[in-house]
């Protein structure tokens, strides 16, 4: 929900066709049953990218509503994407054994009930368990959704559906930040939770008609133990930096909290070192791409993640927009995305990951730094026009680093790799919408408008500082130039 535009989202499928789907994929029964198939697939992209992005432009009327300061609704947003990282790397196993149809339709029914409750909502702990229940449904969509179309969809025609699931994704990321704000301006934030129940009960009619039921006979034991080990540490941590934003600040609580996620950290270390199937292979962090693309990931989105909330504050609370105009804003960084998308190849030919990293992630940092000149005054074209450029390298930057962790791993390690990449890529984003949150709350003197502009340069600057010493990480990569048949669309 609180992703920044552009969407950032894994460029492979979460986890590969199970033992009994090896070889050619079975066709579907008619043109109408393919077309149906990519509706509801593409529907369920459309819905959770416009999530995505439609919610932060509503987050000052929110605040207001639940009578909470706009930086204090941090729970709300980090809830739903850590959520995601928790339970993704459990769809695998869940499709094994319920099948494909089951989990995508409970998926769906879940994400609307979430939906539901979140427009219901009159206090902000209630808005965070519906946003929780909303993430326990969308931690499937995706995953799921890619699965099927790879096991159903010929080879000829997987690229052109994957296309066209793609574009409809695009378009929610597009179209939620202008969504949310005229929403906000014209009805009220409740609305954008719920326009979501009409098309999660039209999404589950059609995973009736349309979704293929695949699944396993015999699946493999998941690992319980160490996903509730993985699931623990990482609420720990969460909570460890929610307390920092409260006041007092509880140190000693905050310790206990940090002291107690990383022992379960280490915990899990030990433990998936004598299991069969854990839940991340941390084996997989011996290959130096894979490394490289998991921890420079991690710094790069501590950076900017949070940038898309912190420039919808800047814009309202700052500068005095209304929602609709700080929406449209956020238009210009979606379409740059977009643009990014189709010349990333080119791109990745030419320069190669560890030049393309190096140069772009200083590149972002220093777009990121740019934001800090902004400020009431700022013509609209300029905030237009940085906002296009920043969402243009920010895009090439996402999809260089999902595509990055495949590029040296045997195709039997892929359905790993992805599922560890997409854990960690909602992990990083949930600490960073919180570390941007907590930096702009501490340097607030106040909450006079003036003093969200100066806190929103201070915290932008910093977080152009964390994302540049990502830089740092991606110097570690040998190649200067991608391999043969590297994937380089993300």
């Amino acid at each position: 929900m609180s992703a920044p535009a552009p969407v950032d989202s894994p460029s492979a499928p979460a986890f590969d066709p199970p033992a009994a789907a090896v070889g050619e994929p079975p066709r579907l029964s008619s043109r109408v049953q393919f077309r149906g198939l990519l509706y509801l697939v593409a529907a369920a992209f459309f819905m959770q990218s416009l999530d995505s992005t439609v919610v932060n432009t509503a987050v000052p009327a929110m605040a207001g509503a639940l009578d909470v300061t706009p930086l204090g609704m941090r729970t709300a947003l980090t809830s739903y994407v850590l959520t995601l990282a928790i339970l993704i790397p459990a769809s695998p196993w869940l499709c094994d054994r319920l099948g494909t149809r089951r989990v995508f339709g409970i998926a769906i029914m879940v994400f609307g009930l979430g939906s539901l409750l979140c427009g219901l909502a009159q206090t902000l702990p209630q808005l965070v368990g519906a946003r929780v229940l909303q993430g326990v449904g969308g931690a499937s969509l995706m995953p799921v959704g890619r699965y099927v179309l790879v096991r159903s969809i010929e080879k000829r025609e997987f690229v052109r559906a994957m296309s066209t699931v793609s574009t409809f994704g695009l378009l929610g990321s597009v179209l939620g930040p202008f969504m949310g704000g005229a929403l906000v301006e014209y009805t009220s934030w409740r609305l954008i939770f719920l326009i979501n129940v009409p098309v999660a009960i039209a999404g589950y009619w059609m995973n009736r008609r349309d979704m293929p039921d695949y699944r396993l006979e015999r699946a493999n034991r998941f690992d319980w133990r160490g996903f509730m080990m993985f699931a623990a540490a990482s609420a720990l941590l969460l909570v460890a930096s929610e307390l920092a934003g409260s006041t007092p600040v509880p140190w000693s609580r905050i310790g206990l909290y940090t002291l107690a996620a990383v022992a379960l950290g280490a915990l899990y270390v030990w433990h998936s070192r004598r299991t069969a199937h854990p839940v991340a292979d941390l084996n997989l962090l011996r290959v130096r791409s894979v490394r490289v693309a998991l921890a420079g990931g991690l710094f790069t989105r501590l950076g900017i993640s949070g940038m898309f909330l912190l420039l919808m504050l800047f814009l309202q609370i700052g500068c005095g927009w209304s929602p609709l105009a700080a929406g449209l804003m956020m238009v210009p960084q979606a379409l740059g995305s977009i643009i990014a998308k189709w010349a990333i190849n080119r791109v990745l030919v030419h320069f190669g990951y560890r030049r393309l990293l190096l140069g772009n992630t200083l590149i972002v940092a220093a777009l990121l730094a740019m934001f800090a000149l902004l400020g009431p005054t700022t013509p609209v074209w300029a905030i237009g026009l940085l906002a296009f450029f920043y969402g243009a390298f920010a895009g090439m930057q996402y999809t260089a680093m999902n595509t990055l962790i495949y590029t040296d791993l045997d195709i039997k390690h892929a359905s790993m790799a992805s599922s560890m990449a997409s854990t960690a890529q909602y992990l990083a984003m949930s600490f960073g919408i919180a570390l941007a949150t907590l930096l702009m709350q501490a340097m607030l003197d106040g909450h006079a408008h003036e003093q969200y502009v100066v806190a929103f340069r201070w915290t932008v600057l910093i977080l152009a500082a964390i994302t540049a010493g990502a830089s740092r990480v991606f110097s570690q990569l040998r190649h200067d130039r991608p391999p043969a048949g590297a994937p380089a669309a993300g």
